[in-house]
């Protein structure tokens, strides 16, 4: 049977293996695997959900007045009003908002924008 002469085979250059995303998908499949046969530890954390805020502090330190930073945050004025002078408590979705505000202000901005 004759052979093809060199000038008529592919000329497409040769593709890796592996593209990256299919490297990190087999690496973490692996690590999946290892880890449910308890071959290696995963790092954990652990959340806390602060039982108070001092939503004052908080907002001070960005530099803003009430209207300022409910308006920067997509806060109701009047919540900040009654959570400054203690007449209310920020609820547990309030509290997880206004820990990352106070971590991560710009974070919260950019999640928000529009």
């Amino acid at each position: 049977m004759p052979t093809k002469p060199d000038s008529a085979r592919s000329s497409r250059p040769s593709r890796p293996k592996h593209s990256a995303a299919g490297r990190r998908l087999l690496a973490s499949a692996k690590e999946a695997l290892a880890y449910s046969r308890r071959e290696i530890d995963l790092p954990s954390y652990a959340l806390r959900v602060p039982e108070s805020v001092d939503v004052a502090a908080v907002r001070r330190a960005l530099g803003l007045s009430q209207t300022a930073f409910a308006a920067s945050f997509g806060l109701d004025v009047t919540a900040i009003h009654a959570w400054e002078q203690g007449r209310r408590r920020p609820d547990r979705a309030a509290r997880v908002l206004l820990a990352v505000i106070a971590k991560e202000p710009g974070a919260v901005r950019r999640a928000l924008a529009a």
